[in-house]
């Protein structure tokens, strides 16, 4: 395992509970690589030219450093796995004949350990040998495996983003509000999970609601001017996609 991060811990910790064995940690930050090492019960190094010989590498580090670690080891044509959303798979084939990509879609952090069982798996590979034996890692963690492209897989990439760290990014400035008033953010939490949930049942166009569908300005221009300074233009500017998109639809 190449990374010791939120999805490198949480793949990692999943594919030795599916009865893999991982031989050895590598990360830049021994800390870190010893810490994985130990839940893992394997070796772990913090220089890329001492990673072991082995079957399979899975790379789970950073997009911005990947090919600075691949260049220093030496893969010895065995099937080398990078787990990117928006990284290419040729990016891979200067460093060994057998490579692909197995991608969870799904987002990580440490402290949280995720059940992969319905987390969607997108895997692509260079050959149909290899994804088939990527495909056989990814069952023994998922029932929801994909075959993709790269030019797909950034796509929906793109769209978690929009999907996880936008929505996100909105609950955090929901809580400054929440905090600056002394009201507690518990209180959105139900409507929160309501509008996660209905997604399930009814297209996110047709679940939409509130006062950008149907532009009502007195209540837009009263939210917008008690709005903090710096999320005016973005208050502004959402509400008229959302309402641009309402219109679209009809």
């Amino acid at each position: 395992m190449l990374g010791s991060g939120n999805l490198a811990t949480n793949l990692s910790l999943s594919l030795k509970k599916a009865g893999l064995h991982i031989c050895q940690v590598y990360s830049k930050t021994q800390e870190h690589a010893k810490e994985l090492a130990g839940l893992l019960d394997c070796e772990y190094t913090t220089t890329p030219e001492k990673v072991f010989n082995a079957d399979i590498y899975i790379s789970a580090v950073k997009d911005s450093v990947c090919t600075e670690v691949w260049d220093k080891i030496k893969f010895n044509n065995k099937l080398v796995l990078h787990t990117s959303g928006s990284l290419d798979m040729q990016l891979l084939k200067d460093y060994s004949n057998n490579y692909g990509v197995l991608y969870p879609l799904m987002t990580f952090t440490k402290k949280r350990h995720i059940d992969f069982t319905d987390i969607p798996i997108l895997v692509e590979a260079n050959t149909l040998k290899n994804c088939e034996s990527i495909i056989e890692i990814a069952e023994k963690l998922s029932k929801k495996i994909q075959i993709v492209n790269s030019i797909q897989r950034a796509q929906m990439h793109m769209a978690a983003v929009w999907a996880n760290n936008f929505t996100n990014h909105m609950y955090a400035i929901a809580k400054s509000i929440t905090e600056k008033n002394n009201l507690p953010f518990s209180l959105l939490l139900p409507l929160i999970d309501e509008t996660a949930w209905k997604v399930h049942d009814i297209e996110p166009i047709e679940a939409q609601t509130g006062p950008a569908v149907r532009f009502d300005e007195n209540i837009i221009n009263k939210h917008i001017k008690a709005c903090p300074q710096e999320y005016k233009q973005l208050y502004k500017t959402i509400s008229e996609s959302i309402h641009a998109l309402s219109e679209h639809k009809k």
